[in-house]
């Protein structure tokens, strides 16, 4: 039943799933369950790289049997989380956000990291933060941010107290949009150059054309609306304060 406790054989479907790099909304799909369930039990043992079906039967048996402490607030509901958050809502959202990324190419805990850096109020997180909040080995992190950091879409920096902090620039969505242009305009050049080796006027030519004058069109239309809205992307919002802020 979708409302009540996950099974054994739902968790291992659950291990399964994350060994296939499935979305926790496609795993939920097949288990007729909200995507939150399987966000919390995955969270709760040991995260997306560390989650074992055996290891979380036992420990959810374990906490059946401790004492339920007293709750300020009604049985069900979320901590809160800073600002007045809905803290269910917030995972739920970062979980879509996450498998927004993933389907557009990146690993889920590459994603994972992202998501972190652009979700956060400080606008910097550093590794303990990150292995904190993706429940997952320092060693994981460090591999992931050194490809981030490779294509361009986090950098380091370090705070007063010599920490090493990531910070995902606002013009990392710039820089992405542009380097999808030119493999667009890439496609382009390479289509048109076709025509002359098929021949113009023949079918194929005609095709090839027909790609390059598209895809073509596309990535001078999407390099000139980029340049155009560049500066939306430094905009600070009305009565935000100037500076790095702080979370809390």
């Amino acid at each position: 039943m979708p409302g009540g406790r996950l099974t054994q054989q739902e968790r291992q479907q659950i291990a399964l799933g994350l060994a296939d790099d499935l979305a926790y909304a496609e795993i939920a799909r097949r288990l007729d369950r909200p995507t939150s369930t399987i966000t919390r039990e995955v969270m709760r043992n040991g995260g997306p790289a560390g989650y074992r079906a055996d290891l979380a039967q036992r420990a959810t048996g374990r906490r059946a049997q401790r004492p339920r402490q007293a709750e300020a607030r009604e049985p069900g509901a979320p901590a809160p989380l800073e600002h007045g958050r809905d803290a269910e809502a917030v995972r739920a959202y970062e979980e879509m956000f996450t498998d927004v990324l993933v389907q557009s190419g990146l690993s889920r805990m590459m994603a994972g990291v992202l998501v972190c850096l652009f979700t956060t109020d400080a606008g910097s997180v550093t590794a303990a933060e990150l292995v904190r909040r993706l429940q997952v080995s320092p060693a994981t992190i460090s591999k992931s941010i050194a490809f981030l950091e490779s294509q361009g879409l986090v950098r380091r920096e370090r705070d007063e107290g010599r920490r090493e902090r990531y910070v995902a620039d606002d013009d990392v969505w710039y820089q992405s949009v542009m380097a999808s242009a030119r493999s667009t305009a890439r496609l382009a050049e390479v289509a048109r150059q076709g025509v002359g080796v098929l021949g113009s006027g023949t079918p194929a030519a005609h095709r090839l054309e027909n790609i390059a004058r598209f895809t073509g069109f596309v990535s001078e239309s999407i390099t000139r609306a980029a340049e155009q809205a560049r500066d939306i992307l430094a905009t600070k919002p009305a009565g935000a304060a100037s500076g790095t802020g702080t979370e809390g």
